[in-house]
């Protein structure tokens, strides 16, 4: 299907996906309006994307003047920003009312055939396109963070999604230089997040049972299935290495797995404010700029990746 004529997008919401969307959209030559409800963040957003443009220019991965790709990005809390928008992305607290109040607003100002995307990573498509005014055009865009470096964009059919529209996002997806997916089925946690989680819930174990610690875990992924799939699937991965060898493995270790509904792991960190980076403790700890220099490497590291495998 041919890129969709998209000539008026906005993004909505000005958060840290919200701001890097707005400026992926620039950088691909789109004039695009970034609308949050509060102009400091606004502000923020602003001094964010230019000091993005700048790192990117002096790192030589922008081919225009940053003051050029700038001035593509409109800032508006005025939502008459959507009149007439023929694309929207949104980007809003992740409350389900609270997205479907703000579709409410908006859907009867863009044009007739806007199509309309959450950027929900958890709720059901289907039920924040009960307040677009046409569910038909209304499918989720999950993109995954850091939005800019990572190439998955999810988009998930909800209920009353088109073919059409699901189809038209796809393009638009490509067109930003993402490698996106269109999910037919609209599922908690979309693909990415159910894998990603999956995961998650045997690492857990297997730090709870005290067979490795984190260092150990996160080795063994980053150098033993994550390496692998950065290039190979688990479809893939199962046959080049032998659907029948994967029956017998999973017969005897699917029913060792673990089933756990809650992670006492988890809710001990968080009950101890242990959040992570930004709290400068969680399964590790953060001396003072640790936390900054550990972003920085993984944004360079993604960054380096991407360049390989950007033709696979």
């Amino acid at each position: 299907m041919p890129q969709p004529d998209i000539r008026r997008p906005v993004v909505a919401g000005a958060g840290t996906m919200g701001t890097t969307l707005a400026r992926i959209f620039a950088q691909h030559g789109f004039a695009v309006t970034l609308w949050n409800r509060r102009t400091p963040s606004l502000d923020r957003a602003r001094a964010r994307i230019a000091g993005d443009l700048d790192r990117l220019a002096a790192q030589g991965l922008l081919i225009e003047d940053p003051a050029a790709v700038a001035e593509r990005i409109a800032y508006t809390t005025h939502e008459a920003a959507f009149d007439g928008a023929d694309f929207v992305v949104e980007n809003i607290a992740e409350d389900l009312e609270v997205k479907r109040a703000f579709f409410r607003r908006i859907s009867p100002r863009v044009a007739p055939w806007a199509l309309l995307t959450t950027n929900t990573s958890g709720l059901r498509v289907t039920d924040v396109a009960q307040g677009a005014a046409d569910p038909a055009r209304f499918c989720g865009m999950h993109w995954w963070n850091p939005p800019d470096l990572m190439p998955l964009v999810e988009i998930t059919r909800g209920e009353s999604t088109s073919p059409e529209t699901a189809q038209a996002v796809h393009a638009l997806a490509l067109a930003l230089g993402k490698k996106p997916v269109i999910v037919q089925k609209d599922i908690l946690g979309i693909v990415g997040n159910r894998l990603q989680y999956a995961v998650m819930r045997e690492a857990l174990h297997i730090l709870a049972t005290g067979a490795a610690g984190p260092e150990e875990i996160d080795a063994a992924m980053k150098y033993g299935p994550g390496f692998r799939y950065a290039v190979l699937g688990p479809f893939e991965t199962a046959d080049l290495g032998g659907v029948d060898i994967f029956q017998a493995v999973s017969d005897y270790l699917f029913p060792d797995l673990n089933r756990d509904q809650r992670s006492p792991a988890l809710h001990a960190l968080v009950d101890q404010g242990r959040l992570g980076v930004k709290a400068g403790d969680g399964f590790y700890s953060y001396a003072p700029g640790q936390g900054e220099a550990a972003r920085q490497r993984r944004d360079d590291l993604f960054q380096k990746l991407w360049e390989i495998l950007r033709e696979g």
